[in-house]
């Protein structure tokens, strides 16, 4: 099965390459980095062995924030790469840990491109990534890169592991993919104990597999944000609502021009932050905004006061929390259709009232968290996101109750990172052999 799966994906490889090559004519950090696509590139700086912690996109990046800086503190003298499979991810990864793509000798952390799934690729990237341990956010299960590590006796730790039962179906049908991987080398630190069982049930063995909770809740906003948003509020709504729809995806705009629409009619002067989830939709928004008929700006190109828009389209990459810890009201995109919701942690952790679509399959556990605690609100539309918006500007204390419980939901919940900084320990400390 292994064997049918890489020639499939070898013979893919050329309709990926030509994709790479199309998007880059509309963003050139496609065309960057190319060699690391396929495991090039100089070796990781410093000797001996490192750190692989391969964050697929920007999500995981985000959400392996704060364990990249305790592994940093923790093993300052290891190399230390963090992967990302898009542009996005790795151009936040560069700026959230100072790294550097391609980094030469004393650079503190590398973000590169993740290799391909394909044997030939892995082995060159394991050859200069010399990873004493591959730390895996979430849920990327990639069959040759479990494979090719369990070859090269590189152990894995999956870590904030989440698996949905959707998934674990569909893997369960291909589960000789994953072998002999998840019987010999694979440790997982699941978010829940319906996590752990379907990856036990994958293959892993019980002994192995910790219910550790979601590392997402250990991420503390810096002061730097909170600066940040404040001079954000400053610039462009000090005297007036400002509210976020962070992370849209297609129908959701629309469904936040409307809710901005019924708010204007009680607070025409409100600010609407309007945030796509993804930069080649950030034209196509503007074209929406344009039709629209509203007075609106970019982001990119607001150098002077902006007091009379009455939209911002946040057309950069990295700077949403800042404007999550700006506004008065954030609302999470990637739930009014069914993409499954992105990262609800990051305006209740800055204690900003929050709401969200119906559609919370990537993080079910954090939505039903915040929800009992009061701290979330569900909206089904953009009729509904409007009517919670009135209500929660035209209450302060309502706000302000819903900013506190979600704030107070992430501290509770705090203390993943050293559960599994713990049993990064145990593997760090015992280094595999060689690689072959």
């Amino acid at each position: 099965m292994r064997w049918l799966y890489t020639l499939l994906a070898a013979l893919a490889l050329p309709f990926a390459s030509l994709v790479v090559l199309w998007r880059g004519l509309r963003e050139r950090a496609y065309w960057r980095g190319w060699g690391e696509r396929f495991g090039r590139g100089t070796p990781l700086a410093g000797a001996g062995q490192g750190l692989w912690v391969h964050a697929v996109s920007v999500g995981e990046v985000q959400a392996a924030a704060s364990l990249v800086a305790a592994l940093r503190a923790e093993w300052p003298a290891l190399p230390l790469v963090v992967t990302s499979a898009t542009p996005a991810g790795r151009a936040r990864a560069r700026e959230a840990f100072g790294a550097s793509a391609g980094a030469g000798a004393g650079a503190g952390v590398d973000a590169r491109y993740a290799p391909y799934d394909l044997p030939w690729t892995l082995r060159a990237a394991l050859r200069r990534f010399r990873p004493a341990l591959l730390l895996i956010m979430e849920t990327e299960l990639w069959p040759n890169l479990l494979n090719e590590c369990a070859r090269a006796r590189v152990p894995v730790l999956i870590a904030s592991a989440r698996l949905s039962a959707r998934s674990a179906a569909r893997w369960a049908q291909f589960r000789s993919l994953l072998q002999p991987a998840m019987s010999t080398v694979v440790t997982v630190a699941a978010q829940s104990a319906a996590d752990a069982q379907r990856f036990e049930s994958l293959g892993v063995p019980g002994a192995r597999i910790r219910v550790c909770g979601n590392i997402k809740f250990d991420r503390t906003p810096g002061m730097q944000v909170r600066q940040r948003g404040q001079a954000l509020r400053s610039h462009y709504a000090a005297a007036r609502p400002l509210w976020v729809a962070g992370s849209t995806h297609p129908g959701e705009d629309r469904a936040a021009l409307a809710a901005h629409a019924a708010l204007r009619t009680k607070h025409a002067d409100a600010l609407l932050v309007l945030a796509p989830r993804h930069r080649p939709r950030f034209d196509e928004v503007a074209a929406l905004l344009e039709e629209s008929g509203l007075i609106w700006m970019r982001h990119s190109a607001a150098a002077g006061a902006a007091a009379s828009i009455s939209v911002l389209l946040l057309d950069t990459i990295g700077e949403l929390e800042n404007f999550y810890a700006a506004s008065d009201v954030a609302f999470v995109g990637g739930s009014l259709v069914p993409i499954g919701g992105h990262n609800l942690l990051e305006p209740a952790a800055l204690g900003v009232a929050t709401l969200t679509g119906p559609h919370q399959r990537n993080a079910p556990d954090i939505a039903r968290l915040l929800d009992e605690s009061g701290g979330l609100q569900f909206v089904a539309d953009g009729a509904g996101l409007g009517a919670a918006l009135i209500r929660l500007l035209g209450d302060d204390a309502l706000r302000a109750r819903r900013a506190a419980a979600a704030q107070a939901t992430v501290a509770a919940n705090r203390g993943t990172l050293e559960k599994v900084l713990a049993l990064v320990r145990e593997r760090v400390a015992r280094p595999p052999a060689g690689l072959p």
